[in-house]
């Protein structure tokens, strides 16, 4: 049976033709945390009204062939009013995957929309952690569209390459 699967190229999708994908994640990591409280104690003598502004921002690199970093940071900066910044949380959440027989175009989607997804909800609960031991009340970051960023950054490329605005 086994001798029939390797003469029949139809039974393997043509293995032969096309290199087989490979992905599997080696390590989730923290690679930076950082919480800084500038106005404590005297946020907490204070009426809360939070205003939350989100930053978030990929990257990867190639550590050899085939074995890719990504790295995925959120800052949440927490102002109460004005101009009263009450916390803010960091984190580079980072990756290790091997990622093999992708074109060029899905290995750029891999790295910069599939991989971030695997590392947000670990960046998320590293961030609600800190905003706690903070002693502020919960950070609940919501689920991000990895997917859309990836669309939208690729359009702006793609723009940017042909010299439109």
């Amino acid at each position: 049976m086994a001798d029939d699967n390797q003469t029949n190229p139809g039974a393997n999708g043509a293995q032969g033709d096309q290199p087989q994908v490979q992905f599997s994640l080696q390590r989730i990591y923290v690679k930076d945390l950082s919480f800084e409280s500038p106005k404590s104690p005297d946020i907490f003598q204070t009426q809360w009204n939070p205003q939350v502004n989100l930053d978030l921002n990929t990257r990867h690199s190639q550590l050899q062939e085939g074995i890719h970093e990504v790295v995925l940071s959120l800052s949440a900066t927490v102002t109460n009013g004005q101009d009263d910044v009450s916390f803010i949380a960091e984190v580079q959440q980072a990756g290790i995957f091997a990622i093999n027989g992708l074109d060029e175009a899905a290995m750029r989607h891999t790295l910069g929309a599939f991989c971030p997804n695997i590392l947000f909800p670990y960046a998320r609960e590293a961030i609600d952690n800190l905003v706690l031991r903070g002693s502020f009340p919960p950070l609940m970051l919501a689920p991000v569209n990895f997917d859309a960023l990836y669309a939208q950054a690729e359009q702006r490329r793609a723009q940017e390459g042909t010299g439109q605005a």
